[in-house]
């Protein structure tokens, strides 16, 4: 297949190392370097395939450029822009998105965090993309234990490990046309804005919290070395990390 890519961060880099390998890939769309991550490495990866940043997929001349590398179909993974339909129909084959949750629990930003903060699935989706945001139908999936030491942190890891595992087990059956597609029920889904996270950082010292419910936010914040949950102290914020370690069931019954 003639491929467009549509990538960011590490798993979308090792993504498009993957799909190269596979299929000729003729165009990559990248982020803006404000908001990119692994750029360079993506850039390096992308060799002869034209490469595009996310605000071109705006101009009409540029959809008639991708238009004119006739791509037949389109993969996006952790791109954090939403794909419009002018952009869409250029693909006879759909585009299909990788995304890090367990669909259709945790759409949108930060599944890694939602799935600690509210006891959700977590997982890795392919889907195709509709109008929606990671409403389209499912072509594969794969569930990962959330463990009661995971961190935000540690939970990422294990997403990006299952999104790549699940790219390679569906990759044979969406290039030979074989590939099932499963509407997604929206009986039990959940979303998150970018901005969600900001609703739970602050840990408000007059405020009493469940046991349970304060630990799954600072577990879930804990990602170095970005900051996440925090208090006020003498009007200063103070951010807060834990460091979660199993034991055994011998471990605390001394005399």
């Amino acid at each position: 297949m003639r491929l467009i890519c549509l990538v960011n961060n590490h798993l979308g880099w090792q993504a498009l190392e993957y799909l190269k390998r596979q299929d000729e890939v003729v165009a990559v769309v990248i982020h803006p370097s404000e908001t990119a991550k692994f750029e360079q490495e993506i850039r390096a990866s992308s060799g002869s395939a034209e490469l595009f940043v996310a605000g071109d997929l705006k101009d009409p001349a540029c959809l008639k450029r991708i238009a004119g590398l006739k791509p037949e179909m389109g993969i996006s993974v952790l791109f954090a822009y939403v794909l419009k339909r002018d952009f869409l129909n250029l693909l006879p084959r759909g585009c299909l998105n990788l995304h890090p949750a367990y669909l259709p629990y945790n759409r949108g930003m930060y599944p890694n965090v939602w799935s600690i903060v509210e006891g959700t699935p977590a997982g890795a989706t392919l889907h195709y993309i509709d109008e929606g945001i990671d409403t389209g139908d499912i072509v594969r999936q794969k569930e990962v234990p959330v463990s009661c030491t995971d961190t935000g942190e540690s939970l990422y890891h294990k997403l990006e490990s299952c999104g790549m595992e699940l790219l390679k087990e569906a990759w044979p059956d969406v290039q030979s046309g074989r590939a099932v597609r499963i509407p997604q029920s929206n009986e039990h889904a959940t979303s998150h804005r970018k901005a969600d996270v900001a609703q739970i950082d602050e840990i408000h010292l007059d405020q009493n919290y469940p046991a349970d419910q304060l630990l799954r936010i600072l577990r879930a914040r804990t990602f170095p070395p970005y900051r996440g949950a925090f208090f006020r102290s003498g009007g200063r914020k103070v951010y807060v990390r834990v460091q979660l370690e199993q034991g055994t069931d011998e471990e605390g019954h001394g005399e």
